[in-house]
């Protein structure tokens, strides 16, 4: 007898209902036409697929790629279409990278950033040397309230009206000078050695070079790696708008054009910044009394910014620095490559720069010799709250710290070629086909990365065996509740009963994860579209049809 579980007789009526009309809609062609066709390998005339084949038979989704899998808990197949086939994940790629750090990184690990004095101690606080801030990889220097809060309906987020973006740089200078030092006679220098210096993955569009979800990734991230910029009708219709960064620190020349455009006319404003320049445009209009037009760009070099803001944090507390700020990165000369055949890493002699892990006098144009002394220190959340953010609001930098994390922990090094490496051995211990995923990053930014729809149930099958499963399972979204799947599965019987990972890049979409159905089983789904016309989101309310549809039949 099937139990209700939460949704309800009226509930299961509308369901009921909705899919009578689809499988008379489906059976009008009969088993062996549509429902055949739509159902790919699994072939089977069933209540799911009957509603599924309905489904995609819409206009408006009919001529989309479409790959479905369904399984249950313990991997016996339920659905499936086109399950073997390659499709972009999007961010659905999180899933993969997130699974595997908290396998092999473990849920508990942490990461330190220190400052560092290197040099001549003198009397009167005097150093005759530098200032290093060394960056391990920690994704949460910022303002973020952890562990991740789920912002509230119709309030203010957090991040708005919570602690100071910069707060943690704000501490360790606090630390620096109750250390005693007053005179640097050197440079602060911000060093993220601790992984190569590869801004960017393989296939990232230079486009999105100048947005926060684009942002580079370095192992000393602030703020994720951007600025908050807002821009503000002025008070009359003619008027330049007015810009205000946060944080409000100097870092970005601004060439700014915006006027004040008519009541009720909207935004038009544009922002643009050419590549390797520190020049922002921002032009257009903005409506007389509108609503702001706010937007988050990315940091160029963060560790660079990083060094610029401690040191003026430094002498605004009254510490004399006669140097620069200024950034040191590793950069590999001729870096490991991927093979197209496959995703494999092709082992490949790995030449770079001196990994310096002194500082040269050469280098900086001061002698340094003596001693270190570490001044300040942050340790960062445990991994497992960084994991929640990345996955609850598909946190692109956040996942490309997780897979260099990965590199450096259990490859050679903390390169995006030696995490992809660590990566690519845990899905085939894992049981996932080699040629069935294809991943060149961490986040699902890449154009390159591929997945087939069974290799992520695979992988969420695999994940609800291992002991990490609880917290990972309670990471992902929750249909109507939170992170990126909050606006939607927003009403009984699905609020609160789906937990899955969306994905958005171009023309592609994924969502995958896991639905407690109208028995109370909770299966396992992936659903995933290839070459929707731009612009259009009839696909993603298809998927969440059919993952209506799976709730119900199951």
């Amino acid at each position: 007898m099937m139990r209700l579980s939460g949704w309800g007789a009226v509930g299961l009526l509308g369901i009921a209902v909705w899919a009578q009309a689809l499988c008379a809609q489906t059976q009008s062609v009969g088993c062996e036409g549509a429902v055949a066709l739509k159902a790919g390998r699994s072939g089977l005339c069933t209540p799911l697929a009957q509603m599924i084949a309905g489904l995609l038979e819409d206009p408006a989704v009919a001529r989309d790629h479409w790959g479905i899998a369904v399984v249950g808990m313990d991997g016996a197949p339920i659905y499936s279409l086109n399950e073997g086939q390659l499709f972009q994940p999007a961010s659905n790629a999180k899933l993969f990278t997130t699974a595997a750090a908290m396998a092999l990184l473990g849920a508990k690990s942490t990461y330190q950033t220190k400052v560092l004095a290197r040099g001549i101690f003198e009397d009167g606080g005097k150093l005759t040397g530098h200032l290093v801030l060394v960056g391990n990889g920690d994704a949460n220097l910022s303002g973020r309230v952890l562990p991740y809060v789920a912002p509230v309906p119709g309030e203010k987020a957090v991040e708005d009206s919570g602690p100071a973006p910069l707060r943690y740089l704000e501490e360790m200078a606090d630390q620096v000078v109750a250390s005693g030092l007053k005179n640097v006679q050197g440079d602060v220098i911000g060093d993220d050695t601790v992984f190569p210096w590869e801004p960017y993955a393989q296939d990232w569009a230079i486009d999105d070079a100048v947005w926060g979800y684009g942002a580079p990734v370095s192992a000393l991230s602030i703020n994720d790696n951007q600025i908050k910029v807002t821009v503000t009708s002025g008070d009359a219709m003619g008027a330049p708008a007015s810009v205000v960064l946060d944080p409000a620190m100097s870092y970005y020349t601004l060439d700014v054009a915006v006027t004040t455009g008519a009541a009720k006319s909207g935004s038009t404003v544009q922002m643009a910044r050419a590549s390797g320049s520190k020049v922002l445009r921002i032009y257009g209009a903005i409506g007389l009394h509108g609503q702001p037009d706010v937007e988050e760009i990315a940091i160029q070099d963060p560790a660079e910014y990083a060094a610029i803001t401690l040191k003026g944090m430094l002498e605004a507390r009254g510490v004399h620095v006669t140097g620069e700020a200024r950034a040191r990165h590793r950069v590999l000369m001729d870096t490991e490559s991927f093979s197209r055949e496959s995703g494999a890493i092709e082992d490949v002699a790995t030449k770079e720069t001196s990994p310096q892990q002194s500082i040269e006098p050469a280098a900086f144009g001061v002698a340094v010799t003596g001693e270190e002394r570490t001044l300040a220190s942050h340790t960062s959340a445990e991994l497992l709250q960084d994991v929640v953010v990345t996955n609850k609001t598909s946190q692109n930098l956040h996942a490309e710290l997780l897979l260099r994390q990965l590199g450096e922990a259990r490859g050679r090094d903390g390169t995006v070629a030696q995490g992809a490496r660590v990566l690519r051995q845990f899905l085939l211990n894992a049981g996932i086909d080699k040629d069935d995923f294809v991943f060149v990053d961490g986040s699902g930014l890449s154009g390159h990365d591929l997945v087939t729809p069974r290799a992520t149930v695979r992988l969420l099958q695999y994940a609800s065996g291992q002991t990490w499963f609880a917290d990972w399972k309670s990471s992902l979204p929750i249909g109507g509740v939170d992170g990126s799947l909050e606006g939607r599965f927003m009403k009984v019987p699905l609020k609160g009963k789906v937990w899955a990972k969306t994905g958005t890049l171009g023309e592609a979409r994924t969502l995958s994860g896991y639905v407690e159905c109208a028995s109370g089983r909770t299966v396992i789904f992936s659903i995933m579209v290839g070459n929707h016309l731009p612009q259009v989101h009839a696909d993603r309310d298809v998927m969440d049809k059919i993952v209506a549809a799976i709730a119900a039949t199951n």
